[in-house]
C-alpha cells in the first residue's frame, strides 16, 4: 500500500469524479483509475462504485477514506515536524478565519504579523467555524482565529482578546438619541442577524435572550455588509462587533452606531491549533504577537 494511492483515493471521494481528481492530484486519469484498482486488489474489496459521470464511494470505501484522511495528516506532521525542528518561524502556516472577523481584523494584524515572522508565508482561509473545525481535524489547517465558545477536545486554545459588540440603528430610530445602550433597552426589540452557519448569529441570540429581544424572521443577511445596509435602509436594527466600524471600513450613511453600557456584550477571540501538532512554540509566540493588537481599536 503507498501514499499516494491513499492520496488519490481520498481526492476522489471529495471530488467524486475521476477526471478533476486526476487533475487534482496533477497525474492522468488511467495513473489514478490504475492506482485505485490496485489498492482495491491490494485489500480485496471494492472501494468504488463507477457509476457512468459519477462516483460513489462503498460503505467500506468510506470507512477507509476516513482513516486515510488521518494517516495522510500525520504523514505531513511528521514532515512538517522535520521542517519545523530546522527552524518552527519558516515554511507556510495555514490560518482559519471566519467571516465576520477576517476582512475587520486581519488590516491590523497581518503587518505586525509579517514584521514578527519575515521568513514566515500565511496562507489564510475565509469559512464558517464548522468548516474550520473540519479542516483542523483533517489537517488542511495548521491554526485558526475563532470565536469562543468552542466544543473541541483535541484543541489548544489561546484566548487573544475580547471584542465588544454595538448596536447599529437607522439616524431615525429611537434609540439612535441615547448616549448608551442598556440591555434593558432592547426589550421587545426585533434585531436582523445572520443566517445559520455564522457564530456571530449565535452571540447575538445571546445578547436577545438576556435582553428580552429577538430576531426579526423574515430575513437572514449571508454578511455583515448586507446587515450594515438594511441597517442604512430603515429596515431594522443589529449588533455589529467594534473592528466591523472601525477603519479601514467606511462610514455608512444613516448608521448611527451606540456602545453599550458596561458591561458591554462581547465574544471571545482566540488561537487554536491540534494538541498533536508540532507548531506549539509557534503558536505560542503566534499568540503572543497578535496579543499585541491595538487596544484602542476595541474600546467603542
Amino acid at each position: 500500500m503507498n501514499l499516494r494511492a491513499l492520496q488519490y483515493l481520498v481526492k476522489l471521494s471529495e471530488l467524486q469524479h475521476f477526471s478533476k481528481a486526476a487533475e487534482a492530484c496533477f497525474v492522468s486519469q488511467p495513473t489514478l483509475s490504475t492506482q485505485i484498482m490496485k489498492l482495491e486488489e491490494e485489500l480485496g474489496v471494492q472501494l468504488v462504485e463507477r457509476i457512468p459521470r459519477k462516483v460513489q464511494l462503498t460503505p467500506v470505501g468510506k470507512e477507509i477514506v476516513e482513516r486515510a484522511r488521518h494517516v495522510l495528516r500525520d504523514i505531513e506532521l511528521i514532515r512538517m515536524t522535520a521542517r519545523r525542528s530546522r527552524d518552527p518561524e519558516t515554511g507556510t502556516l495555514r490560518l482559519g478565519i471566519f467571516p465576520t472577523l477576517a476582512p475587520y481584523l486581519l488590516p491590523h494584524v497581518v503587518p505586525g504579523i509579517r514584521k514578527r515572522f519575515p521568513e514566515l508565508k500565511l496562507q489564510l482561509s475565509e469559512e464558517k467555524t464548522e468548516d474550520i473545525l473540519r479542516q483542523l481535524d483533517n489537517g488542511d489547517l495548521d491554526a485558526a482565529l475563532l470565536a469562543l465558545p468552542l466544543s473541541a477536545d483535541r484543541l489548544e486554545i489561546e484566548i487573544l482578546f475580547e471584542e465588544p459588540f454595538l448596536l447599529a440603528v437607522p439616524q431615525s430610530h429611537p434609540l439612535a438619541r441615547k448616549a448608551e445602550i442598556k440591555m434593558q433597552d432592547l426589550d421587545g426589540a426585533e434585531l436582523l442577524l445572520l443566517e445559520d452557519g455564522h457564530c456571530l448569529r449565535e452571540h447575538a441570540l445571546e445578547v436577545c435572550a438576556l435582553a428580552g429581544a429577538r430576531e426579526r424572521v423574515d430575513f437572514h443577511a449571508t454578511s455583515m455588509e448586507t446587515l450594515r445596509q438594511m441597517v442604512a435602509a430603515e429596515v431594522g436594527i443589529t449588533l455589529m462587533p467594534v473592528l466591523a466600524v472601525k477603519p479601514p471600513v467606511a462610514v455608512t450613511d444613516n448608521v448611527i452606531l451606540k456602545r453599550f453600557h458596561a458591561p458591554a456584550p462581547s465574544r471571545t477571540i482566540a488561537l487554536v491549533w491540534r494538541r498533536s501538532s508540532p507548531l506549539h512554540e509557534l503558536m505560542k509566540n503566534l499568540a503572543g504577537c497578535l496579543r499585541d493588537f491595538p487596544g484602542k481599536l476595541l474600546l467603542a
